[in-house]
């Protein structure tokens, strides 16, 4: 950490008051001090690791953007954003370095975890990335890191997942945790859940780092602890305090031009799914009609691949749903999921029709990930009561499009687009990743559009470390940075 010398002309006045003083005392800044007790900086971890992202939900065509063009909703984006390693990834490695200090392993495996999630969130936006040499400034003075090919990167993921793994114990306590308040059960069956996670992002390929996907996989299933109810949701809870408040709250922009998109309506429309009403809001005509709440005919969304100007236009014909006016009224809401028990078994649902698993069947756990979602919502909204009334869970199980039937493949479509239908700001961009490895659910594009594979790197990339970068380029897409390039977990 930064000393700072400031004994010029002060020095023989502290020797007259103290001749005790200990010049290392003197010259350490006490608004930057040399150790951070690593509770304070999981804390500040954890809270940077569960955004709500508004922007994947106008690229997985969620909802539409009715005041201007929308580069997500139009697939227009370019530059991601390395802002995690400075922000999160630092003081990520500084919680480990308490950590070892104090001998607390469990610091150590969160700050794996923590680790792995951040670069996995990296890598899946760009591709090769920044990794063995990444954050070692101040160790080793590396200022211009290395890119370690995705290959590389994924493997050591999955490494540092199975390290935390093994590190996380019963003895060592631990305190700052706003996730799981120190249960270390809890957060194993976080680590676990999240390394099926990146295993099945690699559906394409065989192997990572020596080893066998599927078996990886299975042995995991078979061994590891893993999520057993939503309890165990590796969400971050919203508070009605300072700092802890629903990311959206009071937001202008987010309550002004946002509305749902026919596109996602139209799913929960076909299935009679009344999760639908908590994202949404009655169009204005419905409300002047005095129609009940839970009427499915009360809603209607903007076409996402229209011009902006045209769902505006629905508007003033009262006849297009804004967001539900919780997302930015509420200082709440749902928790914000990395991963979630329904997700998890959204997972396996799809390990075991690839016959990845022979543990459960796919519609064992497929109908397990749906309960597990309708459970959340009815815990979390607050008028979940008026919302799903009469609602019949085990009916809807057996709906003729809810059903788990048809062809391997059909059956695939069905699990990822439940899984789809689940993730309104939830799980980041894992639905979007989805629909690329998958190619579901299916959603309706612009003639001659594709769905981007990637974000271009970002410009303080070409102005820092622009040599190690043309390198990576060359490496993977023939030197060209473009968003439909595709990268190696998709080849």
């Amino acid at each position: 950490m930064k000393k700072y010398i400031t004994i010029l002309a002060t020095l023989p006045l502290l020797i007259f008051n103290s001749c005790e003083s200990d010049l290392t005392r003197i010259n350490e800044n006490p608004k930057d001090p040399a150790s951070v007790n690593p509770s304070v900086l999981l804390t500040q971890v954890a809270r940077q690791s569960f955004p709500v992202d508004n922007s994947v939900n106008s690229a997985l065509r969620m909802l539409v953007n009715t005041g201007e063009e929308n580069n997500y909703q139009y697939l227009k984006w370019n530059n991601a954003s390395f802002d995690a390693y400075k922000n999160i990834l630092l003081n990520d490695v500084k919680m480990m370095e308490e950590a070892e200090a104090i001998q607390n392993k469990n610091y150590i495996a969160l700050g794996k975890f923590f680790r792995a999630l951040h670069f996995y969130n990296l890598t899946m936006k760009v591709g090769d990335i920044p990794y063995s040499e990444a954050l070692q400034g101040e160790t080793n003075y590396i200022r211009q890191p290395k890119y370690d090919t995705q290959e590389e990167v994924f493997a050591g993921i999955l490494n540092e997942l199975e390290q935390a793994n093994q590190l996380i114990n019963f003895v060592d306590k631990i305190e700052g945790d706003i996730v799981y308040n120190g249960n270390t059960d809890r957060w194993k069956k976080l680590i676990n859940s999240f390394r099926l996670k990146v295993l099945i992002t690699l559906s394409k390929k065989t192997t990572i780092g020596g080893k066998d996907i599927k078996n990886t996989f299975a042995q995991i299933v078979a061994s590891e602890k893993l999520m057993e109810s939503i309890e165990d949701n590796g969400q971050l809870v919203f508070f009605d305090i300072a700092n802890s408040r629903y990311p959206n709250f009071n937001s202008s922009s987010y309550g002004s031009s946002l509305y749902m998109s026919e596109t996602f309506l139209q799913y929960f429309k076909d299935r009679k799914d009344p999760r639908m009403f908590t994202f949404a809001e009655q169009t204005t005509s419905a409300k002047e009609k005095n129609l009940a709440i839970t009427d499915f005919t009360s809603y209607q969304g903007g076409n996402p691949i229209s011009p902006y100007s045209d769902n505006a236009q629905l508007i003033g014909q009262k006849i297009i749903s804004k967001v539900n006016t919780r997302y930015y009224l509420n200082p709440t809401n749902e928790p914000s999921n990395i991963i979630s028990y329904s997700e998890l078994n959204f997972i396996l649902a799809e390990a075991a029709l690839r016959g990845w698993i022979n543990s459960g069947t796919a519609e064992q756990y497929y109908n397990t990930a749906i309960t597990a979602n309708f459970d959340f919502y009815r815990k979390y909204v607050k008028n979940a009561g008026e919302l799903f009334t009469n609602f019949d869970l085990q009916k809807y199980l057996k709906n003729d499009k809810v059903a788990l039937s048809g062809t391997a493949e059909q059956k695939m479509e069905q699990v990822l687009t439940q899984k789809y239908m689940s993730m309104f700001h939830q799980s980041q961009w894992t639905a979007y990743y989805d629909l690329l490895r998958t190619g579901y659910p299916k959603l309706p594009i612009q003639d001659n559009k594709t769905f981007p594979k990637r974000f271009r790197y970002p410009q303080d990339e070409y102005n820092t470390n622009n040599q190690n970068l043309q390198e990576a380029l060359k490496r993977q897409f023939a030197g060209k940075d473009d968003i439909n390039q595709s990268p190696w977990w998709l080849n």
